[in-house]
């Protein structure tokens, strides 16, 4: 019955007992003295009352330390560990109380500093990455993502800050979350995360053009390897006979048929072994070349075709020979499609060296087989130049896109990086 749930209560109920036999006392006491009963009441309100002043001045002083206390383990739970709780009784267990919960204030404030600490690392060192990497609460908002976001969405992430995955063209299945549309390039793995309490997305996205190039590259190799075997030991038997009848006949007509048949089978083989090394390693000899000396020398080779130049850069950390005979080739396949004018500009973008070649040709009637091997639109084209282009600009660890004009011509863009070690 008189069991107490709170120390309030307790407290309450215990000196509420203890008054009210005092001022039964008082009253017996004062009753002694004949005063009158108006006087008897008087007095022992009076003094019911100081006592109920008394108690409640007294809970309040010592739940204040308690209340104290809720306050600091609530900036505890909040990760606020600047708020320190102040005792009206420092000695004894209350304040022993009061000291273990200031000590593990200060030991979770200690490890919330290294736990940021160690946070901050591991956002910097993601932040270098040029792997796109995305972090979504559990509404499924963008809360971060690094640099790489860009080549997502050509934007900085800050700009979708709190932005939905749906916005994002982001949508998650049993097969794990997509990237909608067309393009296809990205493969995302997920993984989930606690931070604050909070359960977080973090999406790391990975560009498999490069595994399906590698894929389809394998493919032509060993393509071109049962070809050029092939072609090969039909190709020697065929021109060493054409050469060997040649010498035996006197007939200039005939003549002239076996050296023509023996010039297209060295012209094949000659083609077999220039495809077949096209795409093995080069040995490249990565310097800083002069931007200027190298517009001069393609000056030199290509005056009166419309070439014009923009240059604002002064050197370009690459392989001379490779990167001009790359220039080379786009500037001749211009010329093929057309074009009178050619500019070729050089600037620095992003924190790369980029190279630009616009020109108003007739453009490219199909931009999705490009780099396919052996494809060509031009009646004596044999389909290389672009893949030995690409080959030769991804060996810098850089990147070629090709495109056409929203009127006419095409627009080649090249990045490189700004600084290379040989390979």
């Amino acid at each position: 019955m008189f069991k107490s749930k709170t120390l309030e209560a307790y407290i309450l109920r215990r000196l509420s007992i203890f008054a009210g036999l005092f001022i039964l006392l008082l009253y017996l006491l004062l009753a002694q003295f004949d005063w009158s009963t108006w006087h008897l009441s008087l007095t022992t309100g009076l003094a019911a009352f100081g006592l109920m002043l008394a108690i409640l001045h007294f809970r309040k002083r010592l739940m204040a330390t308690f209340d104290r206390a809720l306050l600091h383990i609530e900036a505890v739970r909040m990760e606020d560990y600047n708020q320190y709780a102040k005792c009206d009784f420092p000695a004894g267990n209350v304040g022993a109380f009061h000291r273990e919960l200031t000590a593990l204030s200060e030991y979770l404030s200690t490890k919330k500093l290294r736990y940021d600490q160690h946070a901050f690392l591991i956002y910097q060192l993601i932040d270098q990455l040029d792997t796109p990497i995305l972090v979504f609460n559990e509404r499924n908002k963008l809360t971060y993502a690094n640099g790489a976001f860009t080549l997502l969405y050509d934007q900085p992430w800050q700009m979708y800050r709190l932005a939905s995955a749906k916005m994002l063209g982001l949508s998650k299945n049993d097969q794990g979350w997509q990237l909608e549309g067309e393009n296809q390039q990205w493969q995302i793995s997920h993984s989930e995360f606690i931070d604050a309490g909070e359960a977080h997305q973090l999406l790391v996205f990975t560009n498999i053009t490069s595994a399906l190039r590698a894929s389809q590259l394998t493919a032509w190799q060993q393509i071109i390897r049962v070809m050029g075997h092939e072609i090969r030991n039909s190709l020697t038997p065929v021109s060493s006979l054409a050469e060997s009848l040649a010498g035996r006949t006197t007939s200039e007509r005939d003549q002239k048929a076996l050296a023509l048949i023996s010039e297209r089978c060295h012209h094949l083989q000659d083609f077999i072994s220039r495809y077949s090394s096209l795409s093995q390693k080069m040995n490249l000899d990565i310097r800083q070349i002069s931007v200027l000396e190298l517009t001069e020398r393609l000056s030199g080779l290509y005056a009166g075709n419309g070439l014009e130049f923009d240059s604002k850069l002064q050197w370009l950390a690459a392989d001379q020979a490779f990167l001009e005979q790359v220039l080379i080739n786009l500037i001749k396949n211009s010329i093929e499609a057309g074009s009178d004018s050619i500019k070729l500009s050089f600037k620095a973008i992003n924190g790369k060296n980029q190279i630009q070649l616009i020109d108003n040709g007739h453009g490219f009637a199909n931009l999705d087989n490009l780099f396919v091997p052996l494809f060509t639109t031009k009646q004596n084209g044999q389909g290389i130049g672009l893949t030995f282009c690409r080959n030769i600009i991804e060996q810098h660890q850089g990147s070629i896109k090709l495109e056409n004009n929203s009127d006419r011509g095409v627009k080649v863009t090249i990045e490189l990086p700004q600084t290379q070690s040989a390979h």
